[in-house]
């Protein structure tokens, strides 16, 4: 597998990445933790030190950590199992963040909020106390643990094939004659539904849209963190689906409808955060996954032509992602069929071969090509006599305004 790359967006932000104060010492900045990696990147700043609990970390994860700009990653789990081959470690490591595995839990109690503490080696230090050790990870070991993941990658498969049957047997009724579906204030009959998901590429696959959104003017359907994802780019979103422990105060006081993604019980945990915000929402009890909600819930209500942004969409996204219940966005995908289009990889297809040069280029030619035009003739010369008038006569006040 070739080595991971890091986009140009995520390289900006590494300019940031070492703004602790690094040298042959090691490295000092804030330490900043938490439980879990998506609330932890709400408080990172660019070179904070990160302290996460995050098996088999995923892609989106660690870009998110990238793009906060942090200066070192301290992992108490491990970061690659041996379960699946997942691709967060090697983002890491590829963008030049140290990454230490296996890091004493204790390390949640021993530090505080913001204290500055220095990375050495496997080592997390207070002054000359040390306060938690690990396993300093490199190019050449997640290679390693990527490869020895690989080899179990058919129990894996097994394990999803039997998840996917589970899933279609809990919800064929909604899969198939797509029954639960709750009737929801905004019309997407015949129109097209843009979802977006803070997941892979969106940044990218957003900005290739640009034209389409102009020009269709689609349903935005925001799922949890890609409402915040749809108001950065400049959108408004219509509907923003999920559990909400993601999503910005801002942007559910964006005037949005809302979609609360429950437990088939009818539990429904991010209903009591809009319930104290003051908003109403309409609530979808489903098995799987927010983001198979919002295709479903499009699918249901009619939409033409569905565009996801963001989204799982193959094997290697399914299973780097780690759970079980991506299972049932692979049956969702299948249940809505052609008119799911994917915005990933628009952006990879298509670049404009016109370069911002060449258009000046262009609008110079065709601005000298007017001069000789206008000197060549007659009326050109009368009309360039009477604009040197106009100047002379614009100097002449300026000269006497100064003098």
């Amino acid at each position: 597998m070739p080595p991971m790359k890091v986009s140009d967006a995520f390289r900006a932000t590494l300019r940031f990445r070492r703004s602790g104060a690094e040298s042959s010492a090691g490295l000092v900045a804030p330490v900043r933790s938490d439980r879990r990696t998506k609330n932890l990147t709400k408080r990172l700043r660019p070179g904070d030190i990160a302290v996460i609990d995050h098996v088999d970390l995923d892609r989106v994860s660690a870009e998110a950590l990238v793009g906060c700009g942090v200066s070192a990653v301290l992992n108490v789990a491990p970061g690659i199992s041996g379960r699946y081959p997942n691709q967060g470690p090697e983002l890491i490591v590829g963008a030049g963040i140290p990454l230490i595995d296996d890091v004493d839990p204790e390390v949640f109690t021993r530090v505080r909020e913001g204290e500055r503490l220095r990375v050495e080696g496997d080592t997390l230090y207070r002054g000359e106390e040390v306060v938690a050790r690990g396993v300093r990870q490199d190019r050449a070991s997640v290679d390693a643990a990527m490869e020895h993941a690989r080899a179990g990658l058919a129990t894996q498969l097994e394990a999803f094939a039997a998840n996917t049957m589970a899933y279609l047997q809990r919800e064929r009724d909604l899969l198939l004659d797509g029954i639960g579906i709750p009737a929801i204030g905004t019309s997407m009959e015949g129109r097209h539904v843009l979802i977006v998901v803070r997941g892979y590429h969106y940044r990218e696959d957003i900005a290739a849209l640009r034209p389409y959104i102009r020009e269709f003017r689609p349903v935005i359907v925001a799922v949890d963190g890609g409402a915040d994802a749809v108001i950065e780019a400049g959108f408004r979103p219509d509907i923003i689906v999920g559990d909400f422990d993601s999503v910005s105060d801002r942007a559910l006081a964006g005037g949005a409808e809302l979609v609360v993604h429950a437990y088939r019980d009818g539990r429904a945990p991010g209903l009591q955060r809009l319930r104290d915000l003051g908003h109403d929402a309409v609530v979808f009890p489903a098995t799987g996954t927010s983001e198979d909600v919002a295709m479903m819930l499009a699918d249901g209500t009619g939409a033409a032509l569905i565009v996801a942004v963001g989204t799982h969409a193959t094997l290697e996204e399914f299973l780097d992602k780690g759970r079980s219940g991506m299972a049932s966005t692979f049956l969702t995908r299948l249940r809505v069929g052609g008119k799911l289009v994917d915005a990933k990889g628009v952006s990879r297809l298509y670049r404009s071969r016109i370069s911002p040069w060449a258009l000046l280029a262009l609008v110079a030619a065709c601005l000298l090509t007017i001069v000789v035009a206008a000197y060549c003739s007659p009326a050109g010369q009368v009309y360039l006599t009477f604009l040197a008038a106009r100047w002379d006569a614009f100097v002449y006040s300026l000269t006497g305004l100064l003098t």
